[in-house]
């Protein structure tokens, strides 16, 4: 399928170092020929960190998708009825994020864009990127895979021997789940391995 003229929203949380990895997916999205509409988490806004200021990273997506970011739960709203996207986008999903969304909590603009996603029954598709996957997050992630229109990016342990209950998406298979979500497959297989000795 092609993404070529679709309105794809791009939801960004607060796990600041997976950006490195995300942004060029969303510059693949873009290449492809994708309407990316970017929304951001509070934190991302006003967050400071080793990776790089919120106002630097906002400054950076609204660039490379000539598009501003919707960073309030009122700007996101409309995603549902007056501007529907094709698929929501995820990535990087923070455990907390992900805590919030598997049990129905819309206190940020991208947790609203996606349940307006939903709402619309069209895909939102996940890159975790969290700590506790297989820790105490690990009945919300089940909780989402196995809630309908709902697709991951293939993940898996990013480093078992220091961080075992640590998962991280595959975040150079966005597109491709993308396509295969908006035809109503998820791309498998979904769970990977990405730590190698």
């Amino acid at each position: 399928m092609s993404l070529k003229g679709k309105r794809i929203g791009f939801g960004l949380t607060g796990s600041h170092c997976t950006y490195d990895a995300v942004f060029p997916e969303i510059e693949r999205l873009v290449n492809e020929g994708a309407e990316v509409l970017p929304v951001v988490t509070f934190t991302v806004q006003n967050t400071e960190t080793r990776f790089g200021k919120g106002e630097d990273w906002i400054q950076r997506i609204e660039d490379l998708t000539g598009n501003k970011v919707i960073d309030s739960i009122v700007k996101a709203e409309p995603l549902g009825p007056k501007i529907p996207l094709d698929c929501m986008v995820i990535a990087p999903l923070t455990g907390s994020s992900m805590s919030k969304f598997a049990n129905a909590m819309t206190d940020s603009p991208v947790l609203m864009a996606a349940k307006a996603t939903l709402r619309n029954h069209k895909p939102v598709v996940l890159g975790i990127s969290t700590n506790d996957a297989l820790g105490l997050n690990g009945v919300n992630l089940m909780r989402l895979m196995a809630t309908k229109n709902i697709y991951f990016i293939p993940y898996g342990q990013d480093d078992p021997v220091k961080k075992p209950n640590s998962m991280v998406a595959r975040m150079t298979q966005l597109s491709d789940t993308v396509e295969m979500a908006m035809e109503g497959k998820q791309l498998q297989p979904v769970i990977i391995e990405r730590y190698k000795d």
